[in-house]
């Protein structure tokens, strides 16, 4: 058990393991060419990506940001030159598979230029999809480039590596804030929550 769980890799291998027994015994493999398991493969798909996605945002602005204070000046490259870049690279790749799942998912359901375009029926996951759209716009093309230079990435004078890490703090926040509507959106739609 310990080669398992001392490697990452090894760790997924055998979580994927579990899954496909569990199809097996359940008996999904016999239903993999109907639309109906695609469809759920892919909601699937969409919920690991928002789990990685959305608990690495979380783990910054509740975990990361609010200890960096406490943490003695000699130990904070450690966290800004080896966990945060590493946190960063699977916070943005969860955000850009969390988008692309859930947009082939509402493709593949039928809805998605309904829900994109607020129409009666599909207005909560069109609300989700569009707060998902404006977080995952603010990752890739506000708080990556930002923390890139506020980590040093790239080198950039003292005053525009200051204002790049409070606007990359912002923006951050601001999906924090959105995070709470777009999740309850998304549930909301099957579940009658509007």
């Amino acid at each position: 058990m310990g080669a398992i769980f001392s490697s990452l890799g090894r760790t997924i291998t055998a979580g994927v393991v579990i899954l496909v027994v569990i199809a097996l015994i359940a008996g999904t493999h016999g239903k993999m060419g109907e639309h109906a398991w695609w469809a759920f493969f892919f909601r699937w798909l969409h919920v690991m990506s928002a789990v990685m996605w959305i608990g690495l945002l979380w783990y910054f602005n509740f975990v990361q940001t609010p200890s960096m204070p406490k943490i003695p000046d000699e130990q904070k490259p450690a966290i800004s030159k080896v966990i945060a870049p590493t946190a960063l690279f699977w916070f943005r790749w969860g955000a850009m598979a969390t988008i692309v799942t859930g947009l082939l998912l509402a493709g593949m359901n039928g809805y998605l230029v309904q829900a994109l375009s607020l129409q009666k029926g599909v207005h909560a996951i069109g609300i989700g999809m569009w707060l998902g759209i404006i977080m995952w716009f603010n990752v890739w093309f506000i708080i990556w480039p930002n923390q890139k230079k506020a980590l040093g990435i790239v080198q950039v004078e003292p005053a525009e590596k200051a204002a790049a890490a409070k606007m990359a703090g912002m923006t951050s926040r601001i999906n924090t804030m959105l995070s709470i509507p777009m999740l309850f959106c998304m549930v909301a739609q099957q579940n009658g929550g509007l």
